[in-house]
């Protein structure tokens, strides 16, 4: 049987317990992170979630031992997710709020040959500093749109050389370089996160927060009129279950004419409009004052909403007329234009 080093078995036993000790574990790619920008990533992770880098070998033991432990088999689903230079992620954080942090933290990156791109690479549009020479040959070649003006390098318009997940090659590493784009980006790459039975993948994770918010408030939104239209009543609908139910229950009243102190305005409102439009049709002789007083208001009232309607009607026509103005004018120049 060979002989197994005893920092070894010491590190599987303090990896268990870090994983059994936590809620949430996630695996990381440390691979291609140097030395400064991790321990710039562990201060910022500090009193947030506890980062520790191992073999990967030791990490698919540390998660069997932690898994029989705690027997929990789901637990051993992360094995199928160690590649790179894994790392152990262990915190209270949910996996989404964990994966966030992870990719606002990371850095751009200047282009390397065979590295593969996280997201589309687009040059933009415009002047830039590289004087002419054979890189302007080469950005042709791959069909940069690329031009000398005013003695500088101008790119024409917005182009993509690079689609995401795409490999950057010799040629691209340089032109990228030479004009100060950065493609890569350098942090840590969730590979996968463990919480309550269930394995997160990046893909899952990658959520838009303000496409979820919208989603999740027109589900809300859905489902408490379903409730108030069905009067199926719950602690965030009863309060309008019941307005609807006074405000129609007091409609059909004052249609029916039914007297109670909720209606009572409503009802001798309705009925005073309908005596003061038959008082405008009756001779003025046949009325007594206090209906012409009430008359003459409902007439003062009226000259006054006036002037407003007219504003209106006056704007309109003013911007009927300049619409006609400006056809004239553009079949005037139609016609000087052809004699």
């Amino acid at each position: 049987m060979a002989h197994v080093a005893e920092w070894k078995k010491k590190e599987v036993e303090e990896l268990a317990n870090i994983i059994k000790s936590h809620p949430v574990i996630a695996l990381v790619d440390v691979a291609n992170v140097p030395a400064y920008p991790l321990s710039k990533m562990r201060e910022k992770l500090r009193g947030k979630a506890l980062l520790r880098v191992s073999r990967n070998t030791l990490i698919e033991l540390a998660i069997k031992r932690a898994a029989q432990e705690l027997n929990n088999p789901d637990l051993e689903k992360l094995i199928d997710h160690i590649q790179g230079g894994a790392g152990i992620l262990a915190t209270e954080m949910n996996p989404f709020k964990l994966y966030k942090l992870l990719e606002e933290s990371k850095t751009p990156a200047p282009a390397k040959p065979g590295a593969v791109v996280p997201r589309d690479v687009v040059i933009p549009a415009g002047p830039t500093s590289i004087s002419p020479g054979p890189l302007v040959g080469e950005m042709q070649s791959i069909g940069i749109p690329a031009r000398i003006e005013k003695g500088k390098v101008s790119i024409q318009k917005d182009y993509t050389v690079l689609k995401a997940g795409e490999v950057i090659t010799d040629q691209l590493a340089r032109i990228l370089n030479a004009l100060g784009i950065e493609p890569l980006e350098v942090g840590l790459n969730l590979l996968a996160a463990y919480e309550d039975g269930i394995v997160y993948t990046p893909d899952v994770l990658a959520i838009d927060e303000e496409e979820y918010i919208n989603l999740l408030q027109q589900a809300y939104m859905h489902a408490f009129n379903l409730s108030v239209n069905t009067a199926y009543p719950t602690s965030q609908t009863i309060e309008a279950i019941i307005q609807k139910a006074f405000l129609g229950a007091k409609n059909v009243a004052v249609e029916a004419g039914y007297v109670t102190p909720e209606t009572v305005e409503d009802i001798f409102g309705r009925a005073l409009r309908a005596v003061l439009l038959i008082a405008q049709e009756l001779p003025e002789d046949l009325l007594d004052e206090k209906t012409k007083e009430l008359l003459n208001q409902q007439a003062q009232i009226a000259v006054a909403a006036q002037p407003q309607e007219e504003k209106v009607e006056e704007a309109e026509e003013e911007e009927e007329e300049e619409e006609e103005a400006s056809e004239e004018d553009a079949l005037a120049g139609l016609g000087a234009l052809f004699g």
